[in-house]
Formats: C-alpha cells, sequence, structure tokens
C-alpha cells in the first residue's frame, strides 16, 4: 500500500463529497487535526477529519447538559467523520470556539489548491530559465511578491549562482517579506560579490571592483577590499 502524504490526503479529501451530520443533516466541514494528541493520548491517527461545526445541531445542544450533568464539566461535544469510513464518532470541545481554528472551509482550501498549483507552475518556469541560464526572468520571479515564498527562494537561489553583478542593485533595494528570506537574500548578494569580484563603496553605497582604489562613482578614495 503506497504511503500518501500530508499534502495528497488534502488533495484527495477537497475532491472527495463531504457527509452530512446524522444528527442535523448538515454538511460537515474537513478539518485540519492539530498536532496535541486528545483523550487517550493517541491521537486521530489521520490528519485531517470531517466535523459538524453546526451550533444547533442537537448533539452537540444536548451535550453541554449531559456532560454537566454526568461529569460537570463545562463542555460538549461535536460530531466528527474519518474520511472515507461510514461510521461517525464525536470530539469534546470546550467551549463553542472550541476546534474552529482548524477549519478548513472551501474559500481557504480553495486558496490552497490555487496556490499549490501556482507554486508546481513557477518551479517548472524556473527550471526552464535555469536550464536556459536565463537569470533576468528568475530574478523577476524572486522579487515577485505574488510568487509563493518557496519558489522565490529557490529563484533567489539561482540567481546567486547565474546572475551578473548587475542583480545585486535589484536585491539590496527590495523589500523581502521575512527576516529568514532577507538573510537568504543576504548570502546571496555576499555569494555575487565573491563571483564578480566587486564589492560596496563604503562612502556611496555604488558597486566597485574590489580591488579597486579609487571608487568611479563618488571618485572617493576607498581602501582596498
Amino acid at each position: 500500500m503506497a504511503f500518501e502524504t500530508r499534502e495528497e490526503l488534502l488533495e484527495k479529501y477537497i475532491e472527495m463529497d463531504k457527509p452530512h451530520c446524522p444528527h442535523c443533516d448538515q454538511e460537515m466541514i474537513l478539518w485540519e487535526v492539530p498536532p496535541i494528541n486528545f483523550s487517550d493520548g493517541l491521537g486521530w491517527g489521520t490528519p485531517f477529519l470531517f466535523v459538524c461545526f453546526n451550533d444547533e445541531c442537537p448533539s452537540y445542544k444536548k451535550g453541554w447538559e449531559h456532560l454537566q450533568e454526568t461529569m460537570e464539566a463545562p463542555a460538549s461535544y461535536r460530531c466528527i467523520n474519518e474520511p472515507g469510513q461510514k461510521n461517525f464518532e464525536y470530539m469534546p470541545v470546550f467551549s463553542p470556539l472550541g476546534a474552529t481554528g482548524g477549519k478548513l472551509d472551501d474559500e481557504i482550501l480553495v486558496k490552497q489548491k490555487a496556490e499549490k498549483e501556482l507554486l508546481k507552475q513557477t518551479f517548472f518556469v524556473l527550471t526552464d530559465y535555469y536550464m536556459a541560464k536565463d537569470w533576468d526572468e528568475i530574478l523577476k520571479i524572486a522579487l515577485d511578491p505574488k510568487i509563493p515564498v518557496r519558489a522565490r527562494l529557490k529563484a533567489v537561489e539561482m540567481v546567486g549562482e547565474l546572475a551578473d553583478v548587475e542583480a545585486i542593485e535589484h536585491l539590496i533595494n527590495h523589500k523581502f517579506p521575512t527576516p529568514v528570506f532577507q538573510e537568504s537574500v543576504d548570502k546571496v548578494i555576499e555569494q555575487l560579490h565573491e563571483r564578480h569580484f566587486t564589492r560596496e563603496c563604503p562612502f556611496c553605497a555604488e558597486i566597485i571592483k574590489k580591488r579597486a582604489t579609487v571608487c568611479k562613482h563618488c571618485q572617493k578614495e576607498v581602501p582596498r577590499g
């Protein structure tokens, strides 16, 4: 039996017909299981479940009274279904907002699917540009905020391998979304300087040759690099 990754399972469950709650007949919502285990400590055994989040569901409404009377606990339970299985079970919730953070509603799922497709297509394009050594087009992808970060990071890495010294100016003047991303860009800038034997002028910040003693831009004397 082939092992399916979390991403493959999510894609399969997105396409699956959603079950209906046996208590209220409302369509159940795909829910991402949190990394924290429940009850017996063994976890659910699946990264995703279908959950009834209908607050008017008879089972959910009666659960508050039942658990208060039997366990003196301010809690209820929501009906759950493991994707692909016919039986329905229950999970505890301790407030009306309980477990709602893991909801994967249709809008989120559509967005995730679109981002995944964009990521896949971008990697295909990057491969073609890399084979053609077209660093200018790769740089455009690295600077495009609409492209997924994983693909942009790969593009930055390729720029470090292929680009001319002109790419440094674009990287320096662009704002990147996270400190980790910026750190990767800074390393690539250093890599480009090493490859092209260049550095920044300490006075005007323009790019000059590493061995230069006078900046060709501001005409000031600079120490040897």
